[in-house]
């Protein structure tokens, strides 16, 4: 059975119960016409002035027939109440997902184990999971240590293949595959070290091409933070442990932590903070800028499309900033 789920979950206890984990952003921004998925959701009533991943799962929802979603009540979007609300009404099973503000292990290994009834598996099945799924994300690290460390994966490539261990495409094995045969291809590849080193962090991005527009620009995109989470990038022994230490649930003085230590482990000299239109997340770009000591360039998005030509300029001026 396909379990469409909002962001990432202990996907775990979804192989453990023999179901297929589909990240519904994955199949909304990868689309040939992501935007044909908002405009049905406006269609059914919701709000221009709604996130766009919000509309964007929605629509994905209704037009693939799933019949069974996770939603992340605690730890993620706070439109996701009313969109399993109205998930339910249309007829889809949508079973809630919490993960504990104040990171309460108690809390968090309740909700395991109510997630893994739910979905006819076991915690010491999904431990056996996580033990598979180790190796798989060692290798999608691995692609993340050539993007800083040799410049031989780009950016885009390195937030690609770091996103897809939401899922692993409902395939861990053939995952693991095609990315050691990208790990295999990029290796021989001579390094690119040039340009200054900027981390992006929020979100994962709506707008595409962003990317390749600090590479024209004479800059590289060293980290993709949001994406790296997914790819759990901490020493964990147990499920509990492992989404203990994912941070993007949690406040964002969990991320900044992160955010400092690889911003000295890549040397990065500058900070693009990505933020959703009408997303609560953008309040926190106070903290970040009074927290983070380095130059901070916003940018916002709203609806999937090419980097319009304003932020174009904004880039441009922003890494001549950083060279100079």
């Amino acid at each position: 059975m396909r379990v469409g789920f909002t962001t990432t979950i202990p996907v775990e206890l979804l192989f453990a119960g023999g179901h297929e984990p589909v990240d519904l952003n994955n199949i909304f921004i990868g689309s040939a016409s992501p935007s044909d998925y908002i405009r049905a959701a406006e269609s059914d009533g919701f709000p221009r002035n709604c996130c766009g991943w919000i509309k964007g799962i929605y629509g994905v929802v209704r037009a693939h027939g799933f019949q069974d979603v996770v939603a992340v009540t605690q730890g993620d979007c706070s439109y996701t109440q009313a969109l399993m609300e109205v998930l339910r009404y249309r007829g889809v099973n949508a079973v809630p997902f919490a993960f504990p503000f104040d990171r309460d292990p108690v809390f968090l290994a309740n909700e395991l184990d109510k997630m893994a009834q739910r979905f006819g598996s076991s915690l010491s099945d999904g431990e056996l999971w996580k033990s598979r799924l180790d190796d798989v994300r060692a290798v999608a690290l691995e692609i993340d240590r050539l993007t800083y460390e040799t410049g031989k994966v780009t950016g885009e490539e390195n937030h690609l293949w770091l996103v897809g261990c939401s899922d692993f495409e409902g395939d861990p094995g053939g995952y693991e595959n095609r990315a050691r045969k990208f790990l295999a291809e990029a290796a021989a590849r001579p390094p690119a070290n040039s340009g200054a080193r900027i981390g992006l962090v929020g979100v994962p991005p709506i707008i595409s091409g962003l990317h390749g527009a600090f590479e024209e620009a004479g800059a590289r995109i060293v980290f993709n933070e949001v994406a790296r989470q997914f790819a759990m990038p901490g020493k964990s022994d147990t499920l509990s442990e492992q989404y203990l230490q994912y941070t993007y649930p949690y406040s964002i003085f969990e991320r900044l932590a992160d955010i400092r230590t690889e911003v000295a482990r890549r040397d990065i000299v500058g900070i693009v903070h990505y933020v959703q239109s009408f997303c609560f997340r953008q309040i926190e770009d106070i903290l970040l800028r009074e927290e983070i000591g380095l130059p901070v360039l916003t940018l916002e998005g709203e609806n999937p499309g090419p980097v319009d030509e304003r932020t174009r300029i904004r880039i441009q001026a922003f890494v001549e900033m950083l060279s100079g």
